[in-house]
């Protein structure tokens, strides 16, 4: 049905991920606290490809990904996790900016919408 929502580790206040249409729209992803950008930033990429799985999806299929840093200045160690990560060929729009998180031992959150396979 083109009107099913399905929504992934739904809490009180939001849903891990939510599927509508064929497209994957997951929360923001933050790792663990404290440790390094980099550290942060892994992750979270695994807890991306782990939320995209139970999607039916997967890191080629991600559209467009939104990457939040508490510091530009950590933008070389985020990209640095990032590009090794990131499937050659299948890489996603992308934009990134500083912002203040959440919490402040977080350095990272990335936000990003996939399609199903």
């Amino acid at each position: 049905m083109a009107g099913t929502i399905e929504r992934i580790e739904t809490g009180k206040r939001m849903s891990s991920a939510v599927i509508h249409g064929g497209v994957v729209y997951l929360a923001g992803i933050v790792g663990e606290k404290g440790g390094d950008v980099a550290q942060q930033t892994r992750d979270a990429l695994a807890e991306i490809e782990r939320l995209l799985a139970l999607a039916g999806s997967d890191k080629t299929r991600i559209l467009r990904a939104q990457i939040w840093l508490a510091d530009m200045a950590d933008f070389p160690a985020m990209n640095a996790v990032w590009d090794a990560w990131v499937a050659p060929g299948h890489t996603p729009a992308r934009a990134t900016g500083e912002s203040k998180l959440a919490a402040p031992e977080y350095g990272v959150e990335i936000i990003v919408t996939a399609a199903q396979a």
